[in-house]
């Protein structure tokens, strides 16, 4: 069995954050990931010589200080998301879409400049002595009277502390904890929405932003779909061309290939032929990832419990902790939330 001080499950934002907080600690720090690689919702295709199109989580605001404060001190910078005066818009399929202006004093978002992935890499980079294990998932969690048992299906661990950064959902459905967690989390825990469980995001690259042209735009609005929003997300230095955009989650069990010909024939309304000279299609379904999503057993509202009570709370005397996106007061759900989170539970942990 391997002894450690603190045991992090999940190497997503919130859990590599709490890492880098700690990497001057003198304590000894594991983190477990089951998927094969870090950043949980953050995933970031392509990159190096090709573009790169986010799969995950892509936008903060000028609101989310905690992310942003994060990422200067690591020395990232953001740029802004290129919105345009105009979009597409299409209100039904009994009317033609048409090119409207949007409000002049729209709230800008920003992207991380070379993927949302380069702050993942960065914090892993910087995380100190910790042990960051992939393909590691926790299958149970055992309060003994001084510490806890952590199994995994590679290995047993002995840690004081245990920090859970998954979902709320996902950690009631596929974690094992004896004594059972109090009942109030445990509900909450069950009925908590899963930010991002239901979305499908695609992407697009282009070697010509055909859209960037007069009596166009990469900004699209549809009440037709498939595709409901579509954004520009061609790179900081704006020689790599891509469109990124949402499906809507109805179109989950279609293959790839199929919703790929759905989402051409739309595009071809707005911008012709040239939507067929894309260079690499990318998508995730994110109901499919099972380290991200389960599926509920009762209706949940978008953002049901986001930022609840029960999650301010440290149990099994002081030594079991829920953190990440959802469990936040702070911007719930948000980047800016994943590291709030890890920032309180820092704190916490003393």
């Amino acid at each position: 069995m391997i002894k450690t001080d603190i045991l992090i499950i999940g190497a997503g934002l919130t859990g590599l954050t709490l890492a880098y907080l700690l990497r001057n600690s003198d304590r000894k720090v594991v983190i477990t990931e089951a998927r094969d690689r870090t950043g949980g919702r953050i995933y970031t295709k392509g990159g190096d010589d090709k573009t790169t199109v986010e799969m995950g989580a892509t936008w903060l605001g000028s609101a989310h200080t905690k992310l942003r404060s994060l990422l200067k001190e690591i020395n990232i910078t953001s740029f802004k998301q290129k919105l345009g005066s105009k979009a597409i818009y299409e209100p039904n399929s009994m009317n033609p879409h048409q090119l409207v202006s949007l409000p002049k004093e729209q709230q800008e978002s920003y992207r991380i400049a070379g993927g949302t992935m380069t702050l993942i890499d960065a914090l892993a980079d910087e995380r100190g002595n910790a042990d960051l294990l992939l393909n590691e998932r926790v299958l149970k969690v055992t309060v003994r009277k001084e510490t806890l048992i952590v199994e995994t299906n590679k290995d047993s661990y002995e840690a004081l502390k245990v920090v859970s950064t998954l979902p709320p959902k996902l950690l009631s459905d596929t974690i094992q904890i004896s004594p059972m967690l109090p009942d109030p989390l445990t509900n909450i825990l069950r009925s908590t929405h899963t930010w991002m469980g239901e979305s499908i995001k695609f992407g697009l690259t282009y070697e010509d932003p055909f859209w960037q042209k007069d009596n166009s735009s990469g900004t699209l609005f549809s009440n037709v779909g498939p595709v409901n929003e579509m954004y520009d997300h061609s790179s900081k230095d704006g020689n790599r061309y891509a469109l990124k955009g949402f499906l809507n989650n109805s179109y989950f069990s279609l293959s790839e290939e199929e919703r790929l010909q759905m989402i051409l024939d739309q595009l071809r309304k707005y911008y012709g032929e040239a939507v067929d000279n894309y260079l690499e299609y990318h998508e995730m379904v994110w109901a499919d990832e099972t380290y991200t999503y389960s599926p509920y057993t009762e209706h949940v509202l978008p953002h049901q419990h986001n930022g609840h009570a029960v999650f301010q709370a440290s149990y099994f005397n002081n030594r079991f902790f829920v953190a990440g996106a959802e469990t936040s007061q702070v911007s719930p759900g948000y980047m800016d939330g994943a590291v709030y989170s890890a920032q309180k539970v820092f704190e916490m942990i003393g």
